[in-house]
Parts: structure tokens; C-alpha cells; sequence
């Protein structure tokens, strides 16, 4: 099982910037579909950016514009650009890792998660 560590979580006013990272252990996951996950109080989670193998992105409607999810095949990374943050943004996001190289199937590996606070 491939393990995936995330950071570059933190706490920031509305308006600005943060960089998440995430680090796969094994290359293999550079194949697969990814996506950045935010978790909900009651431990739901929703997509909120996904990546292809062929570095097609998708994204939640409300981060559109906004955010931007990349690869890093070299480095075993997966990124995501949060631009002007708004308290809504708040939450724990999680890396995943999809079952398949497109992103329409299932998830079969998560990170522990990095916080993002967004102030007013």
C-alpha cells in the first residue's frame, strides 16, 4: 500500500495563498489518478481537485478559478494551489490516491490530512 503525507496546511486570512503538498512512498502512484479531499466534521469527504496520469484536472465548482492541482512525477508529488482563500475553504484536506491511471474510479489510498483555517 502506497502511503501519502501531506503538507503546507496552516492558518491564513481571507485573500491569501497557500501551497499543499503531498508525498507518494512508491513512483507507482504517479500512474494513477489523484485528487485533493475535504473532510467534513462527520468524516465525509468531497472531491474538491482531481488529476489524470495524463495531467487532466477537475475540479469542485466553488474552487474553480482559484484553485489549481498539479503533478510532480519526478518527485512522487502531488501540489495544489489555494488562491484567494475564503472562510468556506476551511477545513482538513486529504491526498488520495484513485484505483486506476483516469479519475473515475475509486480511492484506494488517503493521507492523514493537513489543516486549513481561512479567517475573515
Amino acid at each position: 500500500q502506497v502511503q501519502l503525507v501531506e503538507s503546507g496546511g496552516g492558518s491564513v486570512q481571507a485573500g491569501g495563498s497557500l501551497r499543499l503538498s503531498c508525498i507518494a512512498s512508491r513512483d507507482t502512484a504517479n500512474r494513477d489518478c489523484m485528487g485533493w479531499f475535504r473532510q467534513a466534521p462527520d468524516n465525509e469527504r468531497e472531491e474538491v481537485a482531481s488529476i489524470d496520469s495524463l495531467r487532466r484536472t477537475a475540479y469542485k465548482d466553488s474552487v474553480k478559478g482559484r484553485f489549481t492541482i498539479s503533478r510532480d512525477s519526478s518527485q512522487n508529488a502531488l501540489f495544489l494551489q489555494m488562491n484567494d482563500l475564503k472562510p468556506e475553504d476551511t477545513g482538513m484536506y486529504l491526498c488520495a490516491k484513485g484505483y486506476w491511471a483516469n479519475c473515475d474510479g475509486r480511492f484506494n489510498a488517503w493521507g492523514q490530512g493537513t489543516q486549513v483555517n481561512v479567517t475573515a
